[in-house]
């Protein structure tokens, strides 16, 4: 049964995921928004079937609560309207090009320098005291990377939903 599960978050993660980026039913950035809330929910389900229920709940709390009400309220303050929405440049894309090539380069790095399985097994599994003290020793480097990318992310929200100047 926990296969089943597992695929079934899995299959709903790379769903939804996919659809934050290539979405048919709108091009409304709020439905882009909502189906991001559903990846970060599936990967909480995900977190659980792992027995790692503290990474869960702050999974949905931390970023399906907060930073997505965060992105939502800029989205809508900035109210756009279809036709008013800002074409896509080169420039930009080259720039998200580029930004994308760093993360994946800062990624390699941190695998390299840290890989998967050297780090000490924790003291309690999923307890928070264990996360903290891997998270903020062993994998800085990644928890950093991460921080940045949601920085990325909030930018290019404000940079996408932004009028045209006239």
């Amino acid at each position: 049964m926990e296969a089943v599960f597992f695929y079934l978050f899995a299959a709903a993660t790379l769903l939804c995921g996919f659809l934050v980026i290539a979405n048919p039913f709108s091009r409304n950035p709020v439905t882009s928004a909502m189906f991001l809330v559903l990846t970060i929910v599936s990967l909480a389900g995900l977190f659980v079937l792992l027995h790692a229920f503290f990474l869960a709940a702050v999974q949905v709390l931390v970023y399906a609560g907060a930073v997505m009400v965060l992105f939502l309220f800029v989205i809508m303050l900035l109210d756009l309207q279809a036709e008013e929405r800002r074409s896509f440049k080169k420039l930009a894309l080259a720039g998200g090009g580029l930004a994308v090539v760093v993360i994946a380069l800062l990624a390699h790095a941190a695998v390299r320098e840290s890989p998967l399985g050297t780090a000490a097994p924790p003291m309690v599994e999923g307890s928070p005291r264990a996360l903290g003290k891997l998270l903020f020793t062993e994998y800085l480097l990644p928890f950093e990377i991460l921080s940045v990318l949601l920085l990325v992310a909030m930018v290019g929200v404000i940079l996408l939903s932004r009028k045209e100047a006239k």
